[in-house]
């Protein structure tokens, strides 16, 4: 008899499957799952069977997350990383201290500034010249769509008062015109063209500090929302390459292709070229991400109607439409004749409504094929669109960490948006009623890949213990959606998005033994501290990739 090479036993089995089925005992042997809840998964103990007791603990599918930037999030970890802290005056004394033990270094690099800690959200050249006088310093902020430069950065680049602001972007100005420090959109890239590359080796080391970090919430499969070159960190598509060939890539991972909004329809073919040789071990580029727009704090998301001016008034400003929707509407449609699942990113209702409009076009000249298209970010959907998700087979891909009310959201977002905009923010509710497919990822390194942290946000529509950053009411309750919906979008949602749900997302015989040990069965407490829950064990095909100390 051929015994299993591990046994759960002891504690409940989410097993998110059709009917949400719980079980009590899985089997696994060869990396697949071979029994669930069945005398055999039993029978199937032997003397080198490692038998895990879950002592009333879940155990769940191993989470997916549909977008996030795993290289890039591990290259600020190596930099100066400003995730831990909230105040200017904490990141100043960081990048300081960075910078006295890095003398050597020709540009001061890191990230992951909080627009919330400064006025209007944009921190000063002047600030970081107290610590950083003497080098150039470039420092995105947290969800990548603005950067904080030094004015020896503005120098090297050649920016000043007569530099015009670039089609996707602007350049933040005082009150005389002249650049003040931070960078939005498309006018990073007056200065991150500039950067060294980072090395092969280096980007290679990023993505392990990545994938460790991402494995210990559990997480075994993810969608990298950018495989290309952008941004101040180069295309991570080689690192992935390096690490199928060394054996070192634990996960399973689909790389989105940057579609360059600089160029047309002329780049697909090097689409298609890249698609064939980003293929190895479990890495495949087999999606394409369309930026449609910014964000709404900086007043590049696209918008339906234009901004207010915070008290209000409107303005003249409506956003940004990176892509041309005229463009779009024929992007769209070739890759999906060309089998490419489009990955786009959508913050405003304008962006929105284009990304659906670009999808159903490509239906009436294709008809309806299996890519999987899918929306990331959400914030603002016009109450027209929500039924058009599932009518166009487009997945909502929500990052539901975001659905809270904290300072970025109170001061720099509501005020702007108005009524009755400021009330259609996160429709998750309203998705799931209207039978769409939801997917969820977390963006990271924009915000924590916790997928535990960010159910907790779907569920209570408030931050989840330890994320809290004021003491604020739940935001839109009308728009939770429950537990198991929101585990099943982080597993299954996510798996079937990332086309892996015939092999994982779900704790079923013959599936890959992809899973995650839970320290307590989250539906068993208190909504409010689904949060607390923490990852004890993570498995990818039955094999450990990682334990926390307790486990």
């Amino acid at each position: 008899m051929a015994y299993a090479d591990l046994v759960f036993t002891g504690g409940p089995v989410f097993t998110a499957d059709a009917v949400r089925s719980r079980a009590r005992t899985v089997a696994v042997a060869d990396g697949r799952i071979v029994a669930v809840d069945t005398t055999d998964a039993r029978d199937l103990i032997g003397p080198r069977t490692e038998v895990i007791d879950l002592a009333g603990r879940m155990l769940v599918p191993g989470f997916q997350d549909a977008h996030v930037h795993p290289v890039w999030g591990g290259l600020d970890m190596l930099r100066c990383d400003l995730a831990e802290y909230a105040t200017a005056t904490e990141y100043l004394a960081a990048i300081g201290d960075y910078a006295s033990r890095h003398p050597d270094d020709e540009w001061i690099l890191g990230g992951g500034w909080q627009m919330s800690a400064f006025p209007s959200g944009t921190p000063t050249a002047a600030a970081l010249d107290s610590v950083v006088p003497d080098r150039p310093a470039f420092f995105p902020n947290r969800d990548g769509h603005g950067a904080w430069v030094n004015s020896a950065a503005l120098r090297l680049a050649g920016i000043d008062r007569d530099t015009p602001d670039p089609a996707d972007g602007r350049i933040e100005r005082d009150a005389a015109g002249h650049p003040s420090g931070t960078l939005h959109e498309g006018a990073m890239t007056l200065v991150n063209r500039l950067l060294p590359d980072e090395p092969l080796e280096r980007l290679t080391e990023a993505l392990l500090v990545g994938q460790r970090y991402l494995h210990s919430f559990g997480i075994t499969a993810w969608q990298d929302a950018i495989v290309g070159p952008y941004g101040d960190a180069g295309d991570p598509a080689p690192a992935y390459l390096a690490a199928a060939a060394a054996g070192t890539l634990t996960a399973r991972v689909v790389g989105a292709i940057w579609w360059d909004r600089s160029k047309g329809l002329e780049q697909i073919p090097s689409l298609l070229d890249r698609r064939d040789r980003y293929r190895a071990g479990r890495f495949a580029a087999t999606s394409v991400k369309i930026m449609q727009d910014g964000v709404a704090e900086n007043f590049t998301a696209a918008m339906l109607e234009p901004y207010g001016d915070g008290h209000g008034h409107p303005t003249d400003n409506s956003g940004i439409s990176f892509v041309p929707p005229d463009v779009l509407s024929e992007a769209v449609p070739l890759l999906d004749a060309a089998g490419f699942q489009v990955h786009f990113h959508a913050i405003g209702d304008r962006a929105v409504r284009e990304c659906l409009d670009a999808v159903e076009e490509a239906i009436a000249r294709n008809g309806r094929g299996d890519n999987r298209h899918h929306i990331a970010h959400i914030q603002v959907v016009h109450p027209d669109d929500i039924p058009r998700f599932r009518e166009l087979g487009v997945a909502a891909n929500m990052q539901s960490l975001w659905a809270t009310l904290e300072p970025q959201m109170v001061d720099l977002t509501l005020p702007f948006l108005g009524s009755p905009r400021d009330a259609w923010q996160y429709p998750f509710g309203d998705l799931l009623r209207s039978g769409a497919v939801l997917a969820a990822g977390s963006d990271w390194s924009v915000s924590s890949p916790n997928p535990l942290a960010a159910i907790h946000t779907a569920v209570n529509r408030m931050a989840a213990p330890g994320f809290e950053e004021g003491d604020y009411d739940a935001f839109l309750p009308e728009q939770a959606i429950d537990l198991a919906t929101s585990l099943v979008a982080y597993t299954a949602g996510s798996a079937w998005v990332n086309h892996l749900d015939t092999t994982t997302g779900t704790i079923e015989t013959g599936k890959y033994a992809d899973l995650a040990v839970l320290d307590r069965d989250p539906f068993a407490g208190p909504a409010d501290e689904i949060g607390a829950t923490r990852v004890l064990q993570t498995f990818v095909e039955g094999e450990r990739v990682y334990a926390a100390p307790d486990a």
